[in-house]
C-alpha cells in the first residue's frame, strides 16, 4: 500500500511538472516548441509602441508563426549549412560579441559606485615611496620600510605635512607639504581613489601598493562636488630657469592685460594675441570643461571660485606661468542614476577607465564556474624546468610524467595540455610586455586566463542568453530571406507563364486611374531648373541626353504615371505641353517637376506590360500563401490558449 502511494504521488508530481513546463509552451510547430518568453521578447521589439491587447498578440503570432514555420523549412533544407550563411553569421558573430564579453551586474554596480562618489571632492595629502619597475626583492623591502616608517611616525602624532617633506618622494611636496588639493571620481587609479573615498575626513590611510611604489593618503576634509567648470584662459608662460627679473616682467605684462579685461577688453582678442597655451589660444582660450583634480591647486581654486558666468580672475600663478581664467558655465553634477545621460556618460568613463579591470576579474570568475574549469595535478617543478626550456629557446627536457600531452586543466568540452602551454609561450616569445617583469607563475596564470576567456568567446552561446538570442535572431533572418528567395521571389520573377495566367485570372484588379505620359525630372539645386525647363519646352523627346550632359546634376524618368503620382506645388489641371511648377525638398534642396505629354482623363485597364511590376507582386503574395498551407500542413501549428489568454495587456 505504501509504494502505490509513493508512485501514485510521483505520478501526480510528474504531471504538476509536465503542466508547468508545457504551460510555458505558447505555440508549437511540428515538433518544435516556443515559449511564452520568446514570444514577448520579439513582440515587444516589433511593436511600435501601442498598447497590447488580445487581438494585437492574436495577429502577431499569425505573423511570428508564420515565420517559424518558413525557417524551420530552411532548416530541413539545410540552408544554414551554404557556405555564405555560415559567413555571414561568423562575421555578425565577431561583430556583436565584444559587448557581451562584460560582466553587467558589476559594470552597473561600478556606476552607481561612481555617482555615488561624484556627489563629492575630497581634500587629500599624499605620501610617496617610488619603485621602479625593474626594482630587485632589495629596492622593494627598502622602499616598503620607508613608508612603513613614515606610517609609524604618522601614528605617533606627528604632522602630516612634516612627514611628508621628511620622507615622500613626490617632486612637488617641497611646495605643497603632500597637499594634493581636491579630487573627485575617475583622477586617481582606481585601487587609490578607493583608499582615498574609504579613509575618514581627518584620518590617514595605511600604506597602499601601486605600480609607480608606495602612498599614504590623508583626508583633509571633504565637500559638495563643485561639478565641472567650462572656463577660458590667457596664459603668459614662465619659463622653469627663468630669472625673477624676467618673472617679475611677466607679471606686470599680466596684471596690465587683466587690467585691460576690467575696462571692457576682448577676452578672445588678448588670448589669440598673447597666450601661450598652444591647445587653447587660437579658440580665444577656450578650454575643455574639466572637474578638480586635474590642473594644480592654485588654478583650480581660482577658477572654481568665480561666482559667476563671464567672471575674471585676477592673475594665478602655477609653475607653468600666470593664468587670466575666465569663467563660462558651470556644469552640476547630475546625481540622477535613473536618467539615461547619467548612465551612458558614467558607463562610458568606466570603459575608458583601470574599472574595467576590476569587472574583468568578476567575469572571469564567473567564467571559471560557468565553463566548469578543473585543474589537473601536475609536476610543478617539471612543469618549470619545462617552461624555461621553451622561454630560452633551448632543447625541451624528456620527463616520464610531463610531455606534450600531459593534461593542465579543462573546461567542459576541452582540455588544455602541455603543448598547448607551449605554443602559448612561443607566441608571446617575443613580446616583451607580455612577458616583462612577471614570474613563471605569473606567466602560467595569464595564459589560465586567456584560455578561460578563449573558450568562454568560442561557446558563449551556451553561457549568455541574450547572445544566443540575438545570434539565433540574425540567423533565422538570414535563412528566412534565403528561403523566401528560393521559393517564392526569383520563382515568381521566372515564371512568365503563371504571371500571364494569374494577369488573364486577375485583370478586373489592374487599372490606370487618370494619367499622363510624362517626362519628371529632379534638378540637384533649385537655381538649375529654368535652363532645364527651357530645352524640354524646346524639344522633350532628348531629355534623357539633357541627364547625360549634366554631370551628375539632374535626374529623370519617363512614362504614365497616374496623375497622383505626379509632383505638383498645388492642385493642377493637367494639360499636353504643361511645364508643372518646381516642387522644393528643403531638406536636400533639390526641386522637382515634369513636362507633361499626353493625357488621360478616363479609368482604363493596364496592359500586362503597364501592371507587370503590380502582377509579379500580387503573384508573390499568391504563392507564398500557397506555401504556407503545405507548410500547415507539414508543421501543424498548435496553440496554448490558456498561455494565450494569460498575456499582460
Amino acid at each position: 500500500m505504501l509504494m502505490e502511494r509513493k508512485g501514485l504521488f510521483a505520478i501526480t508530481l510528474l504531471l504538476a511538472l509536465n503542466h508547468s513546463s508545457s504551460a510555458q509552451t505558447l505555440f508549437s510547430y511540428g515538433k518544435k516548441a516556443v515559449s511564452k518568453e520568446e514570444f514577448l521578447k520579439a513582440y515587444n521589439k516589433n511593436n511600435t509602441g501601442d498598447a497590447a491587447t488580445d487581438k494585437s498578440y492574436r495577429d502577431y503570432l499569425e505573423l511570428y508563426s508564420r515565420f517559424k514555420i518558413k525557417v524551420q523549412q530552411a532548416l530541413d533544407m539545410k540552408l544554414d549549412t551554404l557556405p555564405e550563411q555560415k559567413a555571414e553569421l561568423a562575421g555578425f558573430r565577431s561583430q556583436v560579441i565584444d559587448s557581451y564579453m562584460n560582466d553587467e551586474a558589476s559594470t552597473g554596480a561600478l556606476i552607481e559606485e561612481a555617482l555615488e562618489r561624484s556627489k563629492k571632492d575630497i581634500h587629500l595629502a599624499h605620501i610617496f615611496v617610488a619603485i621602479n619597475h625593474n626594482a630587485t626583492e632589495e629596492e622593494i623591502k627598502k622602499a616598503e620600510s620607508k613608508i612603513n616608517g613614515a606610517y609609524a611616525e604618522l601614528k605617533k602624532g606627528t604632522d602630516f605635512g612634516k612627514v611628508a617633506i621628511d620622507i615622500s618622494e613626490d617632486p612637488s611636496v617641497a611646495e605643497n607639504k603632500g597637499d594634493l588639493g581636491y579630487i573627485t571620481v575617475f583622477v586617481l587609479p582606481y585601487n587609490m581613489e578607493t583608499l582615498a573615498y574609504s579613509t575618514p575626513e581627518g584620518k590617514f590611510s595605511a600604506p597602499i601598493r601601486s605600480k609607480a611604489g608606495f602612498h599614504i593618503f590623508k583626508n583633509l576634509g571633504e565637500r559638495k562636488a563643485l561639478g565641472r567648470l567650462k572656463a577660458a584662459q590667457i596664459l603668459l608662460a614662465v619659463a622653469p630657469d627663468a630669472s625673477e627679473v624676467t618673472k617679475q616682467q611677466i607679471k606686470q605684462r599680466a596684471d596690465s592685460i587683466y587690467n585691460v579685461l576690467q575696462h571692457g577688453g576682448d577676452f578672445r582678442a588678448l588670448a589669440l594675441q598673447f597666450s601661450g597655451d598652444n591647445l587653447s589660444y587660437q579658440s580665444g582660450g577656450e578650454m575643455m570643461d574639466f572637474g578638480v583634480g586635474r590642473y594644480e591647486p592654485a588654478f583650480e581654486n581660482a577658477a572654481f571660485a568665480l561666482e559667476k558666468d563671464g567672471d575674471i580672475s585676477k592673475p594665478v600663478l602655477t609653475a607653468f606661468g600666470y593664468h587670466i581664467i575666465k569663467r563660462l558655465q558651470v556644469r552640476p553634477i547630475n546625481t540622477a542614476i535613473n536618467t539615461k545621460q547619467a548612465k551612458d556618460s558614467l558607463r562610458l568613463l568606466i570603459q575608458q577607465s583601470d574599472r574595467m579591470e576590476v569587472s574583468r576579474k568578476i567575469l572571469y570568475k564567473k567564467v571559471l564556474q560557468q565553463t566548469t574549469f578543473k585543474k589537473m595535478p601536475v609536476n610543478e617543478k617539471h612543469l618549470w624546468a619545462y617552461t624555461d626550456s621553451v622561454l630560452k629557446h633551448s632543447p625541451l627536457p624528456k620527463f616520464a610524467d610531463l610531455t606534450g600531452r600531459t593534461p593542465l586543466f579543462s573546461f567542459a568540452r576541452r582540455t588544455v595540455t602541455v603543448k598547448d602551454w607551449q605554443e602559448y609561450l612561443d607566441a608571446i616569445r617575443g613580446f616583451d610586455y607580455a612577458r616583462s617583469g612577471k614570474t613563471k607563475q605569473q606567466l602560467y596564470d595569464q595564459f589560465v586566463e586567456t584560455s578561460a576567456f578563449d573558450y568562454y568567446r568560442e561557446h558563449l552561446e551556451q553561457y549568455n542568453k541574450e547572445f544566443a538570442w540575438q545570434l539565433n535572431e540574425f540567423k533565422e533572418g538570414n535563412l528566412l530571406f534565403e528561403v523566401m528567395q528560393r521559393k517564392v521571389w526569383s520563382v515568381a520573377a521566372a515564371d512568365s507563364a503563371g504571371l500571364k495566367k494569374y494577369y488573364q485570372e486577375h485583370k478586373d484588379k489592374y487599372w490606370w486611374e487618370p494619367s499622363a505620359d510624362a517626362v519628371i525630372i529632379t534638378a540637384n539645386s533649385g537655381e538649375g531648373t529654368k535652363e532645364i525647363q527651357q530645352k524640354l519646352q524646346t524639344n522633350y523627346r532628348d531629355w534623357k541626353q539633357y541627364i547625360d550632359n549634366s554631370n551628375g546634376a539632374l535626374q529623370g524618368d519617363s512614362g504614365r504615371f497616374e496623375l497622383a503620382q505626379i509632383p505638383v506645388v498645388e492642385r493642377t489641371n493637367f494639360t499636353p505641353g504643361l511645364l508643372t511648377e518646381p516642387v522644393k525638398n528643403t531638406t536636400d534642396n533639390t526641386a522637382t517637376f515634369a513636362y507633361i505629354i499626353r493625357v488621360y482623363r478616363e479609368r482604363l485597364p493596364r496592359s500586362f506590360d503597364d501592371a507587370r511590376g503590380f502582377v509579379i507582386n500580387d503573384y508573390q503574395n499568391f504563392l507564398e500563401e500557397k506555401w504556407i498551407d503545405e507548410l500547415k500542413k507539414k508543421y501543424p501549428v498548435t496553440i496554448n490558449e490558456v498561455v494565450l489568454k494569460s498575456l499582460d495587456k
